[in-house]
């Protein structure tokens, strides 16, 4: 027992060893404060249900039905159970793989065979076995633990890209909301033109026929007409592929989808007040890819451990008889116990390649979190941007359309006195027709930017959304903090 001391001190201080690089966060270049920071943002805003702040109650409802019911959300929270299915496989290797084994035969011994049977023996017997084996593979170099580290890596960033899904889905249903009601005020307004129009062109038809007007301006007022009447099923159309797409959204059958405020009725949510740092320990897919950053450092080390031994410790213990009836009593007992070292000697580059797949995905890992840091802070200025520009262009339409109105009510005041010809009328209607629609559209584009910060920036809002999404059923995913799992 004493000689086993030494061996076994020596494989306790080998397994406590790590091949290959511990992780740590790479040297960013964050940028101090965004380009255009809004001057009334607001604290801590991205820890609320920022989408309540429009004061629509359907919309609040759809959301809440979309988290509930989307099939992208089930498929996000199906596939982080998978890789908790994988995580388990690999800690199983941590402990000893313990199995039974039963087996009864009946046998027929060769009369010529080595040892031959004496003259006269029986050769027919029936053989009963049992046994319980072990098996256990020491991780002395840290190849188990490395892929163990890979596999919860990889659980973390699927938890991070189901809380990817759950930000796009709130996002993608609040601008479709927005959309929707953009484009029934537009029908409205189409709707409202079309038919002051037709008023207008039976007018126009009245007085043709009394001899006052000409052939020309009745076919210039037809003319308007008809391009009020053919913008109505335009926007029709797209109202139904609107209502479309967030029926599949919400998890449904293409249907109509239920309104609440007028466009123009929305109340604006507040502007994060948050620096540029914070991204990183919000944004999901910075966060998702992180972890697989984390997951191929951590596989540079499982590859680097297959150049070294792997020990093996095995037993097995168990019955072995001739007759069921001394079947399981000390006579028949057999066991054994073994230790078994393997290791590599020439792979012809087997090893050595794995290796380098291993470094050279890491080194995609780096880059592509790189890159998502980027787009990220490029998104966020952008959206801040957006914010407040389209503020400043919804605000230049409104003018616009009021503007025209003025120049419509008078061009139609000097036809009507015999000052102007009908001509200016219609360019002035027609102008103040497009302006109308430009001017839904802006507005709906203002809300939208700011739909687009709150993607951006990401925030604890996700977090409070995920209560009411599709859970994955493992509890791996939860074991860390996700944003500070693998950070050295």
């Amino acid at each position: 027992m004493l000689r086993l001391i030494p061996a076994l001190a020596l494989v306790l201080t080998l397994s406590a060893c790590m091949l290959g690089p511990d992780y740590k966060r790479p040297e960013l270049d964050i940028p101090k404060q965004w380009r255009s920071p809004e001057a009334d943002a607001v604290p801590d805003a991205t820890d609320t249900a920022w989408w309540e702040q429009f004061n629509d109650p359907s919309l609040n409802q759809l959301i809440d039905t979309a988290l509930r019911e989307n099939r992208d959300l089930l498929i996000a929270a199906a596939r982080v159970d998978q890789f908790v299915g994988q995580l388990a496989v690999v800690r199983s290797q941590f402990y000893p793989q313990i199995g039974y084994s039963a087996d009864a035969s009946r046998n027929r011994a060769s009369r010529v065979g080595q040892p031959p049977l004496s003259p006269g023996a029986d050769p027919y017997y029936t053989l009963y076995q049992g046994a319980l084996s072990a098996q256990w593979q020491i991780d002395l170099f840290g190849r188990v633990r490395r892929q163990s580290e890979s596999a919860q890596a990889q659980v973390y960033a699927s938890e991070q890209g189901r809380r990817g899904v759950i930000l796009t889905l709130v996002t993608s249903v609040a601008a479709s909301y927005i959309a929707l009601r953009a484009l029934d005020k537009q029908l409205e307004v189409a709707q409202r033109t079309a038919k002051n129009y037709a008023e207008t062109a039976r007018i126009f038809d009245l007085r043709f026929k009394g001899g006052v007007v000409s052939e020309v301006e009745l076919a210039q007022v037809e003319s308007q007409y008809q391009q009020a009447l053919a913008a109505i099923p335009a926007l029709e159309q797209q109202i139904a592929a609107q209502e479309n797409l967030i029926s599949i959204l919400l998890g449904r059958n293409p249907g109509p989808i239920p309104r609440g405020k007028a466009i123009g009725e929305f109340a604006v949510p507040g502007i994060p007040a948050d620096l540029p740092s914070a991204l990183l320990e919000r944004r999901p897919d910075i966060l998702q890819a992180e972890q697989t950053l984390v997951a191929a450092n951590a596989s540079i080390g499982a590859a680097k451990a297959l150049y070294f031994p792997t020990l093996s410790l095995t037993g097995l213990l168990g019955s072995v008889s001739t007759a069921f009836g001394d079947f399981l009593t000390g006579p028949a007992t057999a066991w054994t116990v073994a230790a078994g070292l393997t290791g590599p000697i020439f792979t012809f580059g087997q090893i050595e390649g794995q290796v380098q797949n291993a470094e050279a995905f890491q080194r995609e890992a780096l880059a592509n979190y790189q890159q998502v840091i980027l787009n990220a802070f490029r998104e966020t200025n952008d959206a801040l941007t957006g914010t407040v520009k389209k503020r400043e262009e919804s605000a230049a339409q409104t003018k616009r359309v009021a503007a025209l109105r003025d120049y419509a009510r008078l061009s139609r005041l000097r036809f009507d006195n015999g000052y102007a010809g009908y001509l200016e009328v219609l360019y002035a209607e027609n102008e103040l027709f497009g302006a109308e629609l430009a001017a839904v559209r802006s507005q709906a584009e203002a809300y939208t930017q700011v739909v687009n910060v709150y993607k951006a920036v990401g925030g604890g809002w996700v977090n409070e959304a995920g209560e009411l999404a599709p859970k994955p059923q493992g509890v791996a995913a939860r074991e860390a903090p996700p944003a500070a799992a693998g950070r050295n």
